[in-house]
């Protein structure tokens, strides 16, 4: 698997809130306002490579030893699940208003 670091401002497609990069050393793949992402990396993260282009629903949110919390998102239009870690700044509250 590839991994091609970026770091770059978006607007979310779910919410449309604008989403600022991370400062910490880490990379954002989600929106940490509503926590949805975008279906933009096929074979690795940052590849860009994807032409579904799905929006990512999060579904569920597990904790690692070593990762701390993550979130699974699942496309909405093609149905591939991602893990992706959850970034400090994360509202992750926002699960009590998608179960």
């Amino acid at each position: 698997m590839v991994f091609i670091a970026r770091q770059e401002p978006f607007v979310c497609e779910h919410c449309g809130k604008h989403v600022e990069p991370l400062t910490n050393g880490g990379y954002r793949n989600h929106c940490p306002h509503c926590l949805w992402s975008k279906h933009v990396d096929r074979d690795g993260p940052g590849d860009r490579a994807s032409p579904c282009g799905g929006m990512m629903r999060p579904t569920g949110l597990d904790q690692e030893s070593r990762k701390g919390f993550v979130l699974v998102h699942a496309c909405e239009l093609c149905g591939k699940h991602i893990r992706n870690r959850a970034a400090p700044d994360d509202n992750l509250g926002a699960f009590e208003h998608i179960f």
